[in-house]
């Protein structure tokens, strides 16, 4: 009898534990504060916050750029096209448009992403990794298999 109520008391909280960890893993959304992470270098390269909008989408701005050892980044978005020329990248608002995916829990498609080095604007898909603290960034033109990612970690706040 003892065992019983032991197994049945340990599978209880196991229960109770996985409910809670399922409930935090949909509670979590792309918003928030994260660190942009180079895909060529591995570097931090800013702090980016991404906030829902009042139409429902979610858009991005630079908060912070970073600096690294070797590494001096541009202050002024210069290649960029208008509305962004000769805008501080500090501030600057490099994503928006994205929707929620109905079909794909985690998965924020149909927006842009503008890269303040080159100044291009890429087609945007940002999937949340399964624990909520990294987020797979994903530029491309065109179709998704031609672009690049970057895969950024959520910052504590």
């Amino acid at each position: 009898m003892k065992i019983f109520v032991k197994q049945s008391l340990f599978a209880t909280q196991v229960l109770a534990l996985t409910c809670f960890m399922s409930s935090m893993a949909l509670a979590a959304d792309v918003t928030g504060t994260w660190r942009s992470i180079d895909d060529k270098t591995g570097f931090a390269k800013s702090i980016i916050r991404i906030e829902k909008t009042a139409n429902g989408t979610y858009s991005g701005t630079i908060e912070k750029v970073l600096t690294h050892e070797g590494y001096i980044p541009k202050k002024i978005c210069v290649n960029c096209p208008a509305p962004f020329t000769d805008k501080p990248i500090e501030g600057l608002n490099i994503i928006w448009g994205l929707v929620t995916t109905p079909s794909a829990s985690g998965v924020y498609d149909q927006g842009k992403i503008l890269d303040p080095l080159s100044g291009k604007i890429y087609r945007a898909k940002l999937t949340l990794g399964a624990n909520g603290q990294t987020l797979n960034v994903r530029g491309y033109i065109g179709f998704s298999m031609f672009g690049r990612s970057q895969v950024w970690q959520r910052e504590t706040e």
